[in-house]
């Protein structure tokens, strides 16, 4: 059970890491169309929000080898994963499908946040 909840926990590591460092170097302008002015608010928010999804990976990598002595804070992590993958449906709802890549890790978030609770829970 501790195996695979290592393995979850390095592969949400990896995710935090690279998606937070992708979205930290493009910023918002790069999601935008290329006639839109800069929108410095906008991008000051997305960059800070990565640099929680970056930060969060430390947090995972931590968690990831010092995982003998941790018990709920794995509960939490699992809380965390769930409804980032909750935050894709809720967008996907009020603005629509963002094509199937962005449908795939949505449920994969949700699958990954149930699965850490749920071994936690039987570990």
């Amino acid at each position: 059970m501790e195996s695979i909840i290592q393995i979850i926990l390095g592969i949400l590591s990896i995710i935090c890491f690279l998606g937070g460092a992708n979205i930290l170097v493009k910023g918002a302008g790069s999601f935008l169309p290329k006639e839109t002015p800069p929108q410095v608010i906008l991008d000051n928010v997305v960059r800070f929000l990565s640099g929680v999804y970056f930060g969060m990976g430390f947090l995972f990598v931590w968690t990831t080898f010092n995982i003998q002595g941790i018990n709920d804070l794995i509960y939490f992590l699992g809380i965390v994963v769930c409804c980032s993958g909750l935050g894709r449906l809720y967008s996907r709802i009020k603005l629509g499908p963002g094509g199937n890549y962005l449908y795939f890790i949505m449920w994969f978030e949700i699958a990954l946040g149930i699965a850490l609770i749920l071994l936690q829970y039987f570990r």
